[in-house]
């Protein structure tokens, strides 16, 4: 019975979708829902921790064509972008695949944004459609009242969770999924199509939409599944943000390889450990200082973690004594380096060589090709002494920066990414990060880029010009320190430069130091020296 299931799914899906494409085989990231249903539909796909709510594929799989008929009936068609303000959850999850089958375009917001920084991305991005959480009634009215006719957004998709409606511009997105259409949707793209739009921080003050493909998500996946130790049966614990590539990347590569997902809501230390327990977590993807908030909790001597295999993290080198202490647990650690703009994958540290190569981020992954170059483009060898720009190249590098084609001209070279990090590789090619071209701070896995801090304090009527800087930081890796020139007859204070910040920046993003300066270091030509502000603030953070 269950291989007849299997038969009849794959044709009923290839054959209802043969009138769309002349081909008989094409890659659409939605699709891949479709078939893990049809191969394994009794499977665990995905597990809620917090709300206890568990998804079979074939399920899943319903949900996401419920949304497609939403999406659908509200206008949406292949091309749109439709974006989300979503927390961890299984609206996020069908969402995306439902996006993916329609040939749609996502664009998956950071929540932790501010209003202007939100309306820029959708109006950048071009939504036509917006699906939020209701624990973001607050900044979607703000959003709804302050774009009105003017905005692309004429859909507002809320998922309620049991809380009232803001206002009647809001649709009931439980009620319409109930009513939605269970049968599979019209495919509408394949391949090299757009698949979705990431923003990352932006050197110039506005954030860059990154674009990805449905053959740029899956060749993602390949190289993941290739370079590193997953199983058919891994339990994989998702506490990263999905809006990150680093969370969007696995819930794919859950999907395809046929895994279950353990979805958490909140990032919450000793929630981890109890998950992992109660689970039987094999496998899950974290920064360093986590890693290192996590060893210090009560509940790492309360709660069996021994299904635990491995853990992924970057953003910053692993020291020895984190490996050896997550070693003691029978724990391996896998250091990576990747960026939104690769989809994820760059090069990756194995346990093998973690002790010998500390400060690496490894080699190469699989489907995945580097080189360094100097400032006159000369390509170094291992071996070398001599630092250099990090390049990548593989079918799951980027398509380009969406509305910025002269960006995406500087990034994309000749089939290689620039990545902007300055790099050294030894004799065998291990990659070791030495500097950030672009002077991106990255706090905690988060990355903070100071010209957009910088312009947000120019605004401010106290202070005359502003440059910020990273300085180490025990707690996050590092942090942001303001350097401020006050405008005249002016005395702004640490605690009013910090208010102004959090009306205009998320979260983590605002800095929590801040020095008063009489100016700021230039050359002959007016450009703002930051090395000589690294030289002059060199102590560390006090957290």
């Amino acid at each position: 019975a269950r291989s007849g299931f299997f038969c009849f799914g794959i044709s009923e899906i290839l054959a209802a979708h043969s009138s769309v494409r002349d081909r008989p085989m094409f890659n659409n990231i939605g699709l891949l829902l479709s078939k893990r249903a049809a191969i394994t539909p009794q499977n665990e796909a995905f597990v809620e921790w917090e709300r206890q709510r568990r998804f079979t594929f074939a399920e899943l799989n319903e949900r996401a064509n419920r949304v497609a008929s939403v999406l659908l009936d509200e206008g949406v068609k292949p091309g749109d972008r439709v974006a989300t303000l979503l927390k961890n959850g299984i609206e996020f999850v069908e969402t995306y695949f439902a996006i993916a089958k329609l040939g749609a375009v996502m664009v998956p917001v950071n929540w932790r944004l501010v209003a202007p920084e939100i309306r820029y991305i959708l109006n950048d991005s071009g939504a036509t459609a917006l699906v939020f959480d209701a624990d973001f009634d607050e900044i979607a009215g703000v959003l709804q009242n302050e774009c009105g006719d003017s905005a692309p957004v004429n859909s507002w998709l809320r998922v309620d969770n049991g809380k009232a409606a803001p206002g009647p511009w809001c649709l009931d997105h439980d009620r319409l999924l109930a009513a939605g259409r269970p049968e599979e949707p019209p495919i509408g793209a394949t391949d090299d199509d757009n698949l979705f739009i990431m923003y990352t921080s932006g050197t110039t003050g506005h954030p860059k939409g990154v674009v990805h493909s449905h053959d740029g998500m899956l060749w993602s996946q390949l190289t993941s599944m290739a370079t590193s130790d997953m199983r058919g049966d891994d339990r994989f614990l998702l506490p990263l943000p999905m809006f990150h590539v680093g969370c969007l990347n696995p819930v794919s590569l859950l999907v395809h390889r046929g895994g279950t997902g353990i979805i958490m809501r909140e990032l919450d230390i000793g929630s981890m450990y109890r998950c992992i327990s109660a689970e039987q977590v094999s496998i899950f993807m974290a920064v360093p200082a986590v890693l290192q908030f996590m060893l210090q909790a009560p509940e790492r001597v309360e709660c069996d973690i021994s299904s635990l295999r491995w853990v992924a993290t970057g953003a910053a080198p692993v020291p020895v004594s984190l490996l050896n202490s997550w070693a003691e647990l029978g724990v391996s650690i896998h250091q990576a380096y990747g960026l939104t703009e690769s989809c994820g994958p760059g090069t990756l540290l194995l346990p093998a060589d973690a002790a010998a190569k500390v400060g690496s981020c490894g080699r190469p992954q699989m489907h995945t090709e580097a080189k360094i170059v100097n400032s006159r483009g000369e390509t170094l060898p291992m071996g070398s002494e001599e630092p250099g720009e990090l390049l990548l190249a593989g079918r799951h590098i980027m398509k380009e920066y969406w509305n910025k084609p002269e960006a995406s001209k500087e990034a994309l070279q000749d089939g290689w990414l620039y990545t902007g990090d300055i790099c050294t590789w030894d004799s065998e090619g291990f990659i070791t990060i030495c500097d950030r071209k672009k002077d991106m701070i990255i706090s905690g896995g988060e990355n903070i880029y100071p010209a957009e801090l910088e312009n947000v304090l120019a605004a401010n009527p106290e202070v005359y010009e502003a440059a910020v800087i990273g300085v180490a930081s025990a707690k996050w890796g590092e942090t942001p320190l303001a350097l401020i020139v006050p405008a005249p007859d002016c005395h702004p204070t640490a605690d009013s430069l910090k208010k102004w910040c959090k009306a205009h920046l998320a979260g983590y993003k605002v800095p929590q130091l801040y020095e008063l300066v009489d100016a700021l270091p230039r050359n002959p030509s007016g450009k703002l020296l930051k090395p000589k502000l690294r030289e002059q603030f060199p102590d560390a953070a006090p957290f």
